[in-house]
């Protein structure tokens, strides 16, 4: 007997209101993928995505005919998005892969959730489930995977790869997050990913950098890696990355994913996954410090708690060892260190790049003494 969904989301009066629509046009409304499965294994999840045998113009149709708002965001795939109480829900008419080029899929489409359940990516996402909450198992093997924690491309592991490369990506997340740890990693998906990698290289940038981000937000993307490693993947979006520091960084307690992907190394990291400029900054200055040999306190004061004790995780991961005993504390009392000296003290007897100079050698004096040295001790300090 199939299970129930029992998820608070179902009663949801705006989702309510776009599957009656379809419903009283005569058309079927299913709940599908990721909400489904999260529901089932109890995890909160995130967008609400319909499918049905409505045809794209007979969903617009129906949804005007009940007062909603029908935006049509992928028409010729069959997407429209309804918006109820000012929430937009995505729905898709049930569809075919006709010919994919590892990017893209023209389609077709269909009355048959199967047909629509065997174009997906992994036998964990290809669950349904109507409005009602009773779940349906068009292949047959999602559930039994949900709840084995076993991540497996649906149909053929080389045919999913091929049809869209960024799903090699996506294996190895899914493998991070949903995978039972003790359950090894399946070997066909493994094998798929490894002989079809090169395709990544026609994925973008942006697309590969958010795939890998996510990955490594997961609680432990430690064996995922070193998996992606191992059959050459993680090669082919970061070379020179090295995944052994990762674990250990893990261990530590460090959950960042700028944190983990500085842990990695590798050429060129920003670009090769299009980190936003903030994200580069930030990514540098951690992976800077750490291989610094400064103090943790001086740590504390150059990149603030927030990053500072994130650098002294990543500093002892890269050496395999634990930060010392009363670095953490030493790094938070860098942090809330204030220097004392303002370019103010030295107007106008110091101006221009001189005064910056001064000041940067002020503080360093500061810095020396263990953030001691009072501004009245600095000010009378002579410039040698």
């Amino acid at each position: 007997m199939s299970p129930r969904l029992d998820a608070e989301w179902l009663s949801d009066p705006a989702l309510l209101a776009v599957t009656g629509a379809l419903e009283a046009a005569g058309h079927r409304a299913l709940l599908v993928g990721g909400c489904v499965r999260d529901a089932l294994i109890g995890r909160r999840g995130g967008d609400v995505d319909i499918a049905t045998d409505a045809r794209p113009e007979e969903t617009v149709h129906a949804l005007e005919a009940a007062g909603l708002k029908a935006v049509p965001t992928g028409f010729e795939h069959g997407t429209v998005t309804a918006v109820a109480e000012g929430r937009g829900f995505e729905i898709t008419t049930f569809r075919r892969d006709v010919e994919t080029d590892g990017r893209h899929a023209r389609v077709t489409f269909s009355d048959d959730p199967a047909d629509d359940a065997a174009r997906r990516d992994f036998t964990m996402n290809a669950l349904y489930a109507t409005p009602g909450g009773d779940v349906l198992d068009p292949l047959g093997t999602g559930l039994g995977d949900l709840a084995a924690r076993h991540v497996r491309f649906v149909g053929v592991a080389a045919e999913r790869a091929r049809e869209d490369y960024l799903r090699i990506l996506r294996f190895f997340r899914f493998h991070a997050w949903y995978a039972d740890p003790a359950g090894g990693i399946n070997a066909d998906a493994l094998d798929a990913c490894a002989r079809h990698a090169e395709g990544l290289e026609g994925i973008s940038r942006e697309r590969i950098g958010s795939e890998f981000m996510r990955l490594l937000a997961a609680p432990d993307p430690g064996p995922a890696v070193a998996a992606m490693a191992g059959c050459g993947v993680l090669g082919r979006i970061l070379p020179g990355a090295d995944p052994e520091a990762l674990p250990r960084l893990v261990h530590l307690g460090e959950c960042d994913p700028i944190v983990r992907l500085a842990s990695l190394g590798g050429e060129d990291v920003a670009d090769r996954l299009r980190l936003s400029k903030a994200e580069s900054r930030r990514l540098r200055a951690i992976t800077d410090a750490a291989r610094e040999e400064e103090r943790p306190a001086v740590l504390g004061y150059r990149l603030g708690a927030a990053d500072g004790l994130p650098a002294l995780r990543l500093r002892a991961a890269l050496i395999g060892t634990h930060p010392a005993p009363g670095s953490e504390a030493a790094v938070s009392e860098g942090a809330a260190a204030r220097f004392p000296v303002t370019a103010r003290d030295l107007m106008p007897a110091w101006e221009g790049r001189a005064l910056g100079e001064r000041i940067a050698e002020l503080e360093q004096r500061w810095i020396d003494s263990g953030f001691a040295l009072s501004r009245e001790a600095l000010l009378a300090s002579g410039e040698g």
